[in-house]
């Protein structure tokens, strides 16, 4: 299983292939067409935030964050998966679709309830402020959301979240098969659930063992970080709202094979009925960037199953992520036209086949149930003709990464003179070093071809690519943090198929309030002179 999940091809192998001309979407146009107005924003992970409590979380210094994306006229906040992370900490290989990263949890804000002490925060305080220490926390973290639920038990305070039974009620669709799936994988030291005995393999077959009223303590604690997770990201969300932020989510469009979705619904994976185990697995073929293609190691859908009951897992799930952000970002667009099928086991993925996805008929049923969705196309890397025609049809805009821009001719499509305006340009994506890392180990020739197309030295090259994303057609323009304090390779967020080290940088509230004045005010000038 990996530990990060890399991109198909991170940087198209023929830029021209990207260029297809799409054919008119037929009758009635796209499905969607929301990209209307030009905007910029910026990308952090909430982990990123400073803090005291050992990774960022939902607490005044994400409020602040957002008084700064607000004084530098930045109407968005994009964010990776917030779900539960598991091995190798990648928000991209999450333990639950429908659930939240109790990580992210403001642990201070239980103190006033007396839920906890100020002291039982101390083993988190002491952990590093620079780098998130996600051993260390998954020692503490859980046994202080245990702790405090043992308080709230007997004594029901009224938080500032609702009513928690009220909030069970109202997931319970995805919430009892999750909390059940991880009181068990605790009971059973983290073993993956195929490896469990066979009485609690099967979801429903779990909810007769005697185990289930062994654990229903385990499992109600779950439950309550999950009240606590969504109660305190409704709150930040509010405040985003007063600032005139929108919150631009993430949707990986695969499931870990080690999740509570493939344990509570095996039938609408390719899984084998006798070991549970994948018959296949996702992935890319060889191409440029790697002699053996990329082994992902997420479970395949059966696409049959998904359509036979009206894509409803699909529906729920991006029912959830609109409920959670204002516009979704669906990570590896391209498989919903085609994926590539590699048989399990494999040691790499050369051996494989394209398999056909949903094609337009999942995003007509997005059509017909969320009429009004905002959806951004990860279309990332060489690119058929098919996938080119599904983005048109489906009318999502897709994204350019100016990164890939270089070294090559002018019909490069990530070049800002080849944006169309239904696209959102990032300098550099959660999976692209910092643009000055970047710069700093590119080519020559890639940097001179840089230089001349900008016209400029290359001396803070972090703010040329920040200037030119501005001045591009793409309607919408989406930044990083590390790219604003110019910094190198040391803060980029995550580095595809590195198995370790891994979405651990942090930000100082330092840093971000000495660029509060002057940083913010140069962006506001940018937005304004390129009427973002």
């Amino acid at each position: 299983m990996k530990r990060s999940r890399p991109k198909s091809a991170t940087k198209p192998k023929s830029p021209t292939s990207l260029l297809a001309t799409p054919k008119p979407a037929g009758e009635g146009g796209p499905l969607f067409n929301w990209l209307q107005t030009r905007g910029a924003g910026l990308l952090l992970h909430p982990t990123c935030l400073p803090g005291d409590q050992g990774c960022g979380v939902f607490d005044r210094h994400a409020v602040r964050f957002l008084d700064f994306l607000q004084a530098a006229g930045l109407k968005y906040w994009q964010v990776c998966p917030l779900g539960p992370t598991g091995y190798g900490d990648s928000p991209y290989q999450c333990f639950s679709a429908f659930a939240g990263n109790a990580y992210l949890i403001d642990l201070a804000a239980l103190v006033p309830f007396g839920l906890l002490d100020a002291a039982d925060l101390a083993p988190l305080a002491a952990l590093s402020a620079d780098r998130t220490d996600y051993g260390a926390i998954y020692q503490i973290k859980p046994r202080l959301l245990a702790s405090a639920y043992a308080r709230f038990k007997p004594q029901r305070p009224a938080l500032p979240y609702g009513d928690f039974a009220a909030f069970c009620q109202k997931h319970a669709h995805w919430l009892d098969a999750y909390a059940f799936f991880r009181a068990l994988k605790d009971h059973f030291n983290g073993l993956a659930w195929w490896e469990w005995p066979p009485e609690v393999r099967d979801f429903a077959r779990a909810g007769k063992s005697p185990l289930r009223p062994r654990l229903a303590e385990a499992i109600a604690a779950c439950q309550f970080g999950q009240y606590l997770f969504f109660g305190q990201w409704a709150q930040v969300r509010a405040a985003a709202r007063e600032r005139g932020v929108e919150i631009i989510g993430d949707l990986p469009i695969f499931v870990a094979a080690d999740s509570a979705d493939a344990w509570a619904n095996p039938g609408l994976f390719e899984l084998d009925p006798e070991t549970l185990l994948p018959l296949a697995v996702a992935g890319v073929p060889p191409d440029y960037f790697s002699a053996d293609g990329q082994l992902w190691g997420n479970p395949l859908y059966r696409w049959a199953a998904h359509q036979a009951d009206g894509y409803a897992w699909w529906l729920a799930r991006m029912r959830a992520s609109f409920e959670l952000c204002d516009i979704v970002r669906i990570d590896h667009f391209r498989g919903f036209d085609a994926c590539w099928r590699i048989p399990y086991p494999a040691k790499n993925a050369r051996v494989g086949e394209w398999v056909p996805g949903p094609g337009l008929e999942l995003f007509r049923a997005f059509q017909r149930s969320f009429p009004a969705a905002r959806i951004i196309a990860e279309d990332l890397g060489v690119l058929t003709d098919s996938v080119t025609q599904l983005r048109a049809d489906s009318g999502l805009p897709g994204m350019l990464v100016l990164q890939f821009a270089w070294g090559g001719d002018a019909r490069n499509a990530y070049l800002p003179h080849n944006a169309g305006p239904n696209s959102v340009i990032y300098p550099g994506t959660h999976d692209n070093d910092t643009t000055a890392g970047w710069y700093q180990a590119a080519p020559e020739a890639e940097r001179d071809h840089v230089r001349r197309y900008l016209r400029v030295d290359g001396a803070d090259i972090a703010w040329d690519f920040i200037r030119a994303s501005y001045a591009c057609a793409s309607r919408l323009a989406i930044l990083t943090l590390p790219d604003l304090f110019s910094l190198g390779t040391a803060a980029r967020f995550n580095t595809p198929a590195k198995a370790g080290g891994n979405w651990q940088w942090r930000y100082r509230a330092a840093t971000l309030e000495k660029s509060s004045g002057p940083t913010a005010k140069y962006l506001r000038e940018l937005s304004t002179l390129y009427g973002r």
